[in-house]
């Protein structure tokens, strides 16, 4: 049974999705005005997480995850490169799923544009004016918070609390300083609208693009930890006000990555990108590092870190290197696995039973079982077995393979970039004579030597580790 904690309610539920076996799934996405960092790793690795997990759970997921095409940090680098906006979002979009890729991050199922939901928006705020939950001041429209009795529940924040805390500006044409945009005058870089030419705020853009691909009502809003207030306390007054109903039935959030005990952020420019890091570190160490910790916690970045994700890593992948997986699965480790992460996506256990399973197939306890079981389970947590291969250099070949001519009695006369491929065809000879100990063998000797042997239908190949 699984149980997650909800933000709006500030505690753990069991989780029933609105229909039977089906979930509606909504995580902010990015806006792409800049190379993603390793803030978004987290949040996104997250969601992934999840995503992998219901379908693991047998739920038919759909999932979106917006794209956020028109900002004033975008509108501004364009002004600043003397470039149309478009240029700059095509770019940094192209760069963001690069790095989706590259952390071997599920696409969602829908991935819409801000850009192309301009009707919906249009149509959500006309809505909100009509029934006096909106107004319009000189081409801008703002949402009456105070119309809104729940607003500030999801951040636990009461309205007299941020009216207490607010700042009120000289000359502000707002009724009361909490009411937020919904469409800004834009005569530059804006579209028609019934209030003139103007372009959408960031809060309406998300309650939009939910309602157009996954309706009034959604199981699961997601993201990061920043974005509870004010972004999705935004979304959900908007949201149930213009669809008279409930928005989102659980939130979930994230927990920063900290640099020095500081949000990792673009305006403290203390981050790393996504790229730079995927430079040194792969897919499975980066995922590991995460993961280790709640999602909900913050995680301390460091490089001491990330190197011990990066053995720990190592140690998953390169366990079943050369071992040739089938569907037959330890089932209790697997009910490990499920209880672990029915306990709020605990993955930090759910770890401990990949690292048990990974020990025993290195003693070779009930191995080929343990190995298929281990490779299952990480794929649920987005683990990419195929990622054991390092690229070396003809003179770093030369010396793994060195010591193959004696240990295997292999010609000297044949090239040292030939000699992994005799070995593979001694092997292949014992493997038509069912000598099975010896083909293990002789598999478990190379990997000794960091060459890891994979069997395949096509045959065997084989990788640097």
């Amino acid at each position: 049974m699984l149980k997650i904690y909800n933000t709006l309610t500030n505690k753990i539920e069991e989780f029933k999705p609105i229909e039977e076996n089906k979930v509606k799934m909504y995580v902010c996405g990015p806006t792409v005005y800049d190379h993603a960092h390793l803030g978004h790793a987290r949040c996104y690795i997250t969601w992934d997480t999840l995503y992998r997990y219901l379908k693991f759970k047998g739920y038919d997921v759909t999932y979106c995850r917006n794209v956020t095409d028109v900002d004033d940090k975008i509108l501004k680098k364009s002004d600043t490169e003397g470039v149309e906006p478009s240029v700059i979002t095509d770019r940094y979009y192209k760069s963001f799923i690069n790095s989706m890729n590259g952390l071997n991050v599920l696409k969602p199922d829908v991935e819409p544009r801000a850009t192309k939901t301009l009707g919906e928006m249009i149509a959500m705020v006309k809505k909100l004016e009509q029934d006096g939950f909106a107004y319009a001041v000189d081409g801008d429209v703002y949402f009456r918070v105070e119309k809104y009795s729940k607003y500030g529940e999801l951040s636990s924040q009461p309205i007299k609390d941020l009216l207490n805390g607010a700042r009120v500006e000289a000359n502000d044409k707002k009724e009361s300083p909490l009411d937020f945009a919904l469409w800004k005058k834009d005569e530059k870089f804006g579209y028609k609208s019934p209030w003139g030419v103007g372009r959408p705020g960031w809060h309406i853009e998300c309650s939009a693009m939910s309602k157009k691909h996954l309706g009034n009502t959604i199981d699961i809003h997601a993201g990061g930890a920043d974005l509870a207030f004010p972004h999705h306390e935004n979304e959900r007054a908007q949201s149930e006000c213009a669809n008279g109903c409930q928005f989102s039935k659980y939130w979930m959030h994230n927990g920063f990555v900290t640099i020095n005990k500081e949000k990792m952020s673009k305006s403290l420019n203390n981050f790393l990108t996504i790229d730079d890091v995927l430079k040194t570190y792969d897919t499975n160490a980066i995922r590991l590092f995460i993961l280790t910790n709640h999602y909900r916690m913050p995680v301390e970045f460091n490089d001491v870190a990330l190197s011990g994700a990066a053995a720990g890593a190592k140690r998953l992948i390169n366990s079943i290197a050369g071992i040739e997986i089938s569907s037959e699965y330890d089932t209790e480790a697997i009910k490990e696995f499920e209880n672990a992460m029915d306990e709020d996506l605990n993955t930090s256990k759910a770890l401990a039973i990949l690292f048990g399973l990974a020990e025993k197939v290195r003693k070779n306890e009930n191995k080929q079982i343990n190995a298929n079981t281990l490779s299952y389970l990480g794929s649920v947590l987005g683990f990419d077995f195929s990622l054991s291969q390092k690229e070396v250099s003809e003179n770093e070949l030369k010396e793994i393979v060195e010591p193959l001519y004696n240990e295997f009695n292999i010609d000297n006369t044949i090239d040292f970039k030939n000699v992994i491929d005799e070995v593979i065809k001694i092997r292949k000879t014992a493997r038509d004579n069912k000598d099975w100990a010896k083909s293990d063998e002789i598999r478990d000797k190379l990997l000794s030597y960091k060459i890891q042997l994979k069997d395949t239908k096509e045959g065997t190949t084989w990788q640097i580790l």
